[in-house]
C-alpha cells in the first residue's frame, strides 16, 4: 500500500452515491475498493467523472441485496454480474478468477487480471489507502505503459486500450509490453468496443500521434491498412516539409487535439475527419515535372474512409458526416484563393452540413506541416465570415420550396416532385429567388416545363 490519494469528484451527488455504496457493502460484511481509471486519474489531479467499484467478500446476489434498499440500480448489465447506478456513472462488480465470479478473491489477484499496471490501482475510500500491487503509480510517474501479468493476452482489445492510454498520458510502452502486443493473434473484436477506444484516443488524447506510433511499434497498423498505407507516401517538400503523409497525419491530429471544443459529438466527427483526410494520397500520389502531386486525393479518400469507419461504427449519419468533410477538406483554401461567391459557399454548406466543422479540419491539415506557420488561418477566417453572413456556418440553407407547397399549388404528388424540388433548391442556392413567392413562381415554371417535355 502507498499513501492516500485525494479524489475530486465532478459532483457532490457522484461523491455521495459512491460513499453510500461503500458503506452499504461494509455493513453487509464486504469490502469495496475504487479501482482503475478514477484512482489513476486522481494521481494526475484530474476530476473523477465515473467510478468503478470492486467488491470483495460478497457474492453477486448478496451484493445486490446489500444495495437494493439504498442504491437505485439499473437493470442493464446484470446479466454480466455488473451492477450499474440508475442515474450516475457508477459500476459495481465482484472480481472474477478462472472465469467465475469469486467473492473470495483478494485485491492482488483481481488486479492481476487488469490490462496495464496504471489501471491495476485501487483505493479503499473508508481509509484512503491505495492498493498498488504491481507498481502502477510508479509506472505512471515514470511515464511507462506496462502490462500487468500474463493474463494480458486474454483480450486483444487491450492493444487498443494501450493506444489511447499512451496518447492520453504521454506514456512510453515497455519493450516487453510491445512484444506481448505483437504476439497477440487477430480477433474479430466488436466494432462498438473498437470504436470506443478510438473515441478515447481522439477525444481525450493529449497527443494522439503517440497512440498511432504505439500501434505501429507493436505491428497493429496492418489491421488498419488505410493508415499503414500512409507510411512512406511522399509529399512535395515545399508544401510539406514535415515528411511523408504518415508524419503529416500525426502532426495534424496533435494540432486537432490542441483545439478541441469539448463537445464530444463535434470533436468525434472532426477528429475522425482529420485522421482520415489524406487516406486518398497513396493511390493518387505521383511525380510530375519534378513535383510530387496528389490530384483528386480528397475524393479518392472517401471509399477508404468508409472502409475504416465500418470497423468502428454502424452509425450511418456519422460516416456520411465524416466522408463529406474528407471529400471537401481542400475547399476552404480553394474557395479563398478563388474569392468564391455566395453560390459556391451555399453549395459547400449543402455538401458538408457544417462549414465550421470543415474549417476545423482544414486548420488541422494546415497545422500539420511544421515548421510552416499556421496562424492566422486566413482561408478559414475568410470562409467562416462569409458563411456567417449567409447564415450557413452551422447548417445548409433551409429549403424555401417544399413538397407541401407543390401540393398547395394543385400538383398531384408523385415521383416528379423530386426533380422539381431539386431544381428549386439549386436555384435558391444560386440566389435566383430569396423568398417563398419567388420560389413558387420558379417551381411553377419548372413544373410546366417538365410537363411539356
Amino acid at each position: 500500500m502507498s499513501a492516500s490519494i485525494e479524489l475530486a469528484f465532478t459532483s457532490p451527488s457522484l461523491r455521495r452515491a459512491t460513499l453510500d455504496i461503500v458503506e452499504a457493502v461494509h455493513r453487509a460484511g464486504g469490502r469495496a475498493l475504487l479501482v482503475g481509471g478514477c484512482v489513476r486519474d486522481a494521481t494526475r489531479g484530474l476530476p473523477v467523472r465515473d467510478v468503478d467499484i470492486e467488491v470483495f467478500g460478497l457474492a453477486p446476489a448478496a451484493l445486490e441485496r446489500a444495495l437494493a434498499h439504498d442504491v437505485p440500480l439499473a437493470s442493464v448489465g446484470r446479466s454480466f454480474e455488473v451492477l450499474k447506478h440508475r442515474s450516475l456513472p457508477i459500476d459495481i462488480a465482484v472480481p472474477r478468477t478462472h472465469g467465475q465470479w469469486d467473492a473470495d478473491a483478494d485485491p492482488r489477484e483481481a488486479a492481476s487480471r487488469r490490462d496495464f499496471t496504471v489501471n491495476a490501482v485501487a483505493q479503499d475510500p473508508r481509509t484512503g489507502a491505495v492498493v498498488d500491487p504491481f507498481g502502477g503509480l510508479d509506472d505512471l510517474a515514470a511515464g511507462v505503459l506496462r502490462h500487468t501479468s500474463e493474463r494480458f493476452d486474454e483480450d486483444p482489445l487491450r492493444v487498443l486500450r494501450g493506444m489511447q492510454l499512451v496518447a492520453r498520458y504521454e506514456l512510453q510502452a515497455a519493450p516487453e509490453t510491445l512484444e506481448r502486443c505483437r504476439r497477440l493473434r487477430d480477433a474479430l473484436l466488436p466494432r462498438e468496443r473498437v470504436g470506443e477506444e478510438w473515441r478515447k484516443l481522439l477525444l481525450l488524447g493529449v497527443r494522439p500521434s503517440l497512440g498511432l506510433e504505439f500501434l505501429r511499434a507493436c505491428g497493429w497498423l496492418a489491421r488498419t491498412p488505410e493508415l499503414e498505407a500512409l507510411i512512406g507516401c511522399p509529399q512535395d517538400p515545399e508544401w510539406h516539409p514535415e515528411g511523408d503523409v504518415w508524419i503529416h497525419t500525426l502532426h495534424a491530429l496533435d494540432a486537432f487535439a490542441r483545439r478541441r471544443l469539448g463537445d464530444a459529438r463535434e470533436d468525434w466527427i472532426v477528429g475522425l475527419a482529420v485522421l482520415c483526410h489524406d487516406f486518398g494520397k497513396p493511390e493518387t500520389t505521383e511525380a510530375q515535372e519534378g513535383r510530387i502531386v496528389s490530384r483528386g486525393h480528397d475524393q479518392s479518400g472517401i471509399p477508404r474512409t468508409r472502409s475504416f469507419l465500418a470497423r468502428l461504427t454502424a452509425e450511418e449519419d456519422l460516416v456520411e458526416d465524416v466522408c463529406a468533410l474528407v471529400g471537401s477538406h481542400l475547399a476552404p483554401m480553394l474557395l479563398h484563393e478563388a474569392k468564391a461567391g455566395k453560390t459556391a459557399i451555399r453549395r459547400l454548406a449543402r455538401k458538408v452540413g457544417r462549414i465550421d466543422r470543415l474549417v476545423r479540419v482544414a486548420h488541422a491539415d494546415m497545422a500539420g506541416r511544421p515548421p510552416l506557420p499556421t496562424d492566422p488561418f486566413l482561408a478559414g477566417e475568410w470562409l467562416l465570415e462569409r458563411a456567417r453572413e449567409l447564415n450557413v456556418e452551422r447548417a445548409p440553407p433551409p429549403r424555401i420550396v417544399e413538397g407541401r407547397h407543390l401540393i398547395e399549388m394543385g400538383f398531384e404528388p408523385g415521383s416528379h416532385f423530386g426533380p422539381i424540388l431539386a431544381a428549386c433548391y439549386d436555384a435558391q442556392l444560386e440566389g435566383r429567388f430569396v423568398d417563398l413567392e419567388g420560389g413558387l413562381r420558379f417551381a411553377r415554371s419548372q413544373a410546366e416545363a417538365m410537363r411539356w417535355r
